[in-house]
């Protein structure tokens, strides 16, 4: 068939990329050729679109073993001869077309991601967006999803441990599904994605090749639409018991030594693993596509190079090494089988029964090769102007006790806020007996990294109305949330893989978002000293009125050193001091107060100051470290409030406190201000908290004491905390039931 613009255009090339393609290969591509450059060429493979700003971020430093974006997740020193591999990666749009296998297989490629560099996956967690919980549309999907993530999870047998849902109208078409993996690897074992060695040969291994999944890597760089329900084969088909088996697999190929490098086929199949390991290791391939394992019969060339078949793996042996390979692999019950070898010319040759179908140089293909690299313009959202209109004495203050804890009880049973028992119950956490978090709970799981002598805090944050308000303010505050979360569970943050999910790059108000976003994260990523190892940016997450808020994601990893640091959120005893660590603010900026309860779209982002937050965490790292308190729980969505009946629940405990402030009641109660924390801790311990308070000159409050079960706020009688607890363990539940 005759390759002409249109064609391109059809595959989701312009016209000018069209002209580039036919400029670096010196002729007009073939079809076969113009697929390979569609799916590489794409915002999900190449980062087209954002490439320049992520290298904005700081991307070394501190605990970084490999640079970010070398390998195909980040890696960072742990001690011992230890290091942590972990990755955050999006399947958005899949999900919404088909949720449980779009999330299944989310789930499989962030693990994959993992042990393809030696690493031995010990913990998931993701981070989910839909739409209002009452359409039924949203719980079709969010049951889907969750089932996905359960399912291939829970089968392939690594704990999920924690997580976020909100639940947003902007996010009716398009959910966000971002799934996180965290593995642990002795650091002389780990293993390149590279190819190398003239003549070394080249296996496919894992899965056979169907056509699940082809197109995949350009569809995710589409808006999704009502139809999208057309594009049904670009959602892949997982099978967890096989990638358990491909885990093990090629942990123990590893150790054989016959091992070159090694690459997931995740996004955009063949071409995307020949393409990068032969760029990084500067050489090339020839591939005879006829002997890749098929599943279906008489597949096309570009068929098989596009597919996205799951658990499959590309691996560069040492010549005279098969036999070790092969053997291993014949244990597993894998297929397994050589498609070539590895060439010193640059170029990547795929032949199908002797013939030549495609030649590309692999450089050209490849993020920082010959992807173009686009600075997208920019310009403020017109909304800004109304968040920036937005007068707090617009809204009246709580005039009575009753009605504060009439707000209360509504707060405490928004999805947003509730308990998201629902969807946790059906996530194993237990699977391996990592999760130390389950029954104790913390701001960050805590997962023990057994036989390194250390244990890991983990978490994904990020509030994207917040990102909204101000997109610069929102970056910071997601990075800073992720790192109060480990601060307050005994962790000591060292770096950062972020999840971007925008809207599309083409509209400038949405790039002004996207842009200001990572500035933002950038510069809290400095104060922490917590480099971005890698990630993934996810574009054209839209719905019928426009983007979604923008959400970039924050996955972060922190160090226990010592396991008896570990610190938990909950209230311990009856008669403990209960105390406010940082300073209120008269501030009901994007809080779910004021969203969800007062109906107000545009509000400012809350008060949040960089410097002030890393003192905050400094401060409350030295009170766990000295083991002078007893839990602490940060103040988020719900403010003050919500953070003492969230304390309150796991042990039953109550508390009585009064405010003796000028804010708001409002503000005081609900707002949500950063660079706050509350922590419990005896009598005796309380006198000297205040003294070393003084003199780090952080603010800090005595707000009351806990109780056997009571709550008392300003006097009122709220009644017990287990009414409380059931409130916020069923709202969601009698939604669904509903």
């Amino acid at each position: 068939m005759e390759v002409t613009v249109k064609t391109a255009e059809e595959l989701r090339l312009t016209a000018d990329e069209f002209e580039l393609i036919k400029q670096k290969l010196g002729r007009t591509p073939n079809f076969t050729e113009l697929c390979t450059f569609s799916a590489m060429w794409s915002e999900h493979c190449s980062y087209k679109n954002s490439i320049k700003w992520l290298k904005t971020l700081p991307r070394d430093g501190g605990r970084m073993l490999v640079a970010a974006g070398e390998e195909n997740a980040g890696l960072m020193d742990m001690g011992n001869g230890w290091g942590v591999v972990f990755k955050i990666e999006s399947h958005n749009h899949p999900s919404a077309i088909e949720p449980f296998q779009g999330a299944a297989t989310g789930v499989g490629g962030i693990q994959r991601d993992i042990f393809t560099m030696g690493a031995r996956p010990i913990a998931s967690l993701n981070s989910l967006r839909f739409g209002n919980i009452q359409d039924k549309k949203t719980q079709r999907l969010m049951s889907g999803v969750v089932k996905g993530i359960g399912h291939y999870g829970n089968c392939f047998g690594v704990p999920t441990v924690g997580g976020e849902v909100y639940f947003e109208e902007c996010y009716h078409t398009n959910p966000l599904v971002n799934a996180m993996s965290v593995g642990i690897v002795r650091v002389d074992k780990t293993i390149s994605a590279t190819a190398a060695g003239l003549g070394n040969p080249v296996f496919f291994v894992g899965s056979a090749t169907g056509k699940d999944g082809i197109g995949g890597a350009s569809f995710a760089s589409a808006n999704i639409t009502e139809e999208s329900t057309e594009e049904l084969p670009a959602v892949q088909v997982g099978d967890p018991f096989q990638e358990k088996k491909l885990l093990e697999a090629c942990l123990e190929v590893i150790d054989t030594g016959a091992v070159v490098g090694m690459q997931d086929m995740g996004a955009a199949g063949i071409i995307c693993s020949t393409a990068e390991m032969s760029a990084k290791g500067n050489v090339g391939m020839r591939i005879d596509l006829d002997k890749v394992p098929t599943r279906q019969k008489n597949m096309k060339a570009w068929e098989l190079l596009l597919s996205e078949s799951q658990e499959r793996m590309l691996i560069v042996v040492e010549k005279g090494k098969e036999e070790a390979l092969l053997k291993v692999f014949d244990k597993w019950d894998l297929p397994c089988s050589q498609i070539g070898e590895v060439t010193d010319d640059g170029l990547l040759n795929f032949y199908m029964h002797g013939k030549l179908e495609a030649s590309i140089p692999a450089y050209e293909l490849v993020l920082g090769g010959g992807a173009p690299q686009y600075t997208r313009e920019y310009k403020e959202p017109a909304y800004l102007a109304q968040v920036a209109d937005f007068n707090i004495d617009s809204i009246t203050d709580i005039e009575s006790n009753a009605a504060l804890k009439e707000i209360a009880e509504q707060l405490v049973q928004i999805p947003n806020i509730a308990s998201k028992r629902w969807i946790t119950v059906q996530y194993d956490s237990m699977v391996g007996s990592a999760n130390t978090s389950t029954n104790a709970p913390s701001d960050a799981a805590i997962v023990l990294a057994k036989g390194t002598g250390k244990a890991l805090a983990v978490t994904t944050d990020c509030n994207s109305r917040y990102v909204f308000a101000d997109p610069y303010k929102g970056g910071m505050i997601a990075v800073a949330e992720a790192a109060r979360n480990i601060v307050c569970s005994g962790g000591e943050p060292i770096g950062v893989t972020n999840c971007l999910n925008f809207g599309n790059p083409y509209n400038p108000e949405v790039y002004y978002q996207f842009v200001k976003a990572v500035t933002g994260m950038g510069d809290a990523c400095k104060k922490f000293n917590t480099p971005v190892t890698g990630g993934n940016v996810s574009f054209y997450n839209q719905h019928p009125e426009g983007a979604v808020y923008p959400t970039p994601t924050i996955g972060m990893v922190g160090i226990l050193d010592n396991f008896d640091n570990r610190m938990t959120l909950d209230f311990k005893q009856a008669g403990d001091t209960i105390i406010l660590v940082g300073e209120q603010h008269n501030c009901i900026g994007s809080s779910e107060y004021l969203h969800k309860l007062k109906r107000v779209e545009y509000s400012p982002a809350p008060y949040f100051e960089l410097d002030e937050e890393f003192a905050v965490q400094k401060f409350v790292a030295s009170l766990i470290h000295e083991k002078i308190i007893s839990s602490a729980h940060d103040i988020s969505e719900g403010g003050l409030a919500i953070t003492l009946l969230e304390k309150g629940f796991n042990r039953n405990l109550g508390f009585e406190v009064n405010a003796d402030t000028d804010l708001r009641k409002d503000a005081y109660w609900f707002g949500e201000a950063q660079s706050r924390v509350v922590i419990s801790c005896t009598k005796q311990q309380a006198e000297s908290i205040k003294q070393k308070a003084a003199a780090a000159n952080i603010p800090v409050t005595t707000l009351g004491s806990v109780t056997s079960g009571e709550i008392k706020v300003n006097s009122e009688n709220w009644g017990n905390i287990g009414d409380w607890k059931n409130k916020y363990d069923t709202a969601i539940e009698k939604i669904l039931v509903n």
